[in-house]
């Protein structure tokens, strides 16, 4: 059996910007509160926790005076300016493609359109940018453009790490409904794209894919989509624990690529599990 990597895989710059200032901060005080998990990684996430980062879900359970972590999914402006109400020291980690995305919904709103965003309205990410503007629609899916109505004035954005081909489709669908002005602003994260050409590109060549990374994880998992539209069989899974024999059974070239919030050494030590039975 032949092991393939793909080009593009694992940690982006903006993962590795907020796990730098976790652990900067927790060099200095004894105690760090992150604002939900840090990542969507459960490993990084422990370590960090061994070093004394608290995961919290609002910042009402800080103590006043305490030092608050805004992760790379970023926050609403209420929920910085609830911080500065407790007078917490505030860790802005928010990844700089989501604060351009939070800035562009901003000036959307303040010009007159009605903000939709095509995302996962559960996504942290989703709802930090949504905070921006006083009314966003948020679009999942092609059944839920019929619940827009007749608008005149749209700006639509997208969640940074959503597939291009699924923005794509939805804007199409919404452009059919026929408005007076439709404003499109590309707030795809490029390095999400080049991680998803990867993926596709590679899952056309092998036999079976996998793609690593934490469940929860929205760009992990638009990953594993889009390898198996490619009919390639793919499991996601976040790290060898969770591999069984019998997934690359009849398989002769197997496919690893990784989420943007995965450590590389969860994929060497995939490659060296995948090597006991003869990769």
């Amino acid at each position: 059996m032949k092991i393939l990597l793909a080009e593009n895989r694992g940690f982006c710059p903006g993962v590795r910007k907020a796990i730098e200032l976790a652990e900067q901060a927790l060099k200095v005080h004894s105690k760090v509160y992150s604002l939900g998990e840090i990542i969507h990684n459960r490993y990084v996430v422990d370590k960090l926790r061994n070093m004394g980062l608290e995961i919290v879900s609002s910042v009402e359970e800080i103590s006043q005076g305490g030092v608050v972590l805004i992760r790379s999914h970023g926050a609403s402006p209420e929920i910085f300016e609830r911080a500065r109400l407790r007078n917490l020291t505030i860790i802005d980690a928010t990844c700089v493609l989501v604060k351009r995305a939070q800035n562009i919904v901003r000036q959307l709103d303040s010009e007159g359109y009605q903000v939709v965003m095509v995302g996962n309205k559960n996504h942290p990410e989703v709802k930090g940018i949504i905070g921006y503007a006083d009314n966003v629609i948020v679009i999942q899916n092609e059944d839920e453009i019929e619940r827009l109505g007749r608008i005149q004035k749209i700006g639509l954005v997208s969640q940074t790490t959503l597939d291009r081909q699924r923005f794509a489709k939805i804007s199409a669908k919404i452009i059919e409904k026929g408005f007076n002005e439709i404003r499109i602003v590309n707030t795809l994260c490029e390095q999400a794209v080049g991680r998803q050409r990867a993926a596709s590109e590679l899952a056309k060549k092998v036999d079976v894919m996998f793609v690593l990374g934490g469940k929860h994880s929205s760009n992990t998992t638009e990953l594993a989509s889009i390898a198996r539209n490619c009919g390639t069989k793919t499991f996601h899974i976040e790290d060898f624990s969770q591999f069984t024999k019998d997934m690359i059974e009849g398989a002769e070239i197997i496919g690893i690529t990784a989420g943007a919030s995965t450590p590389e050494n969860i994929v060497q030590e995939f490659i060296e599990g995948l090597q006991k039975y003869g990769a």
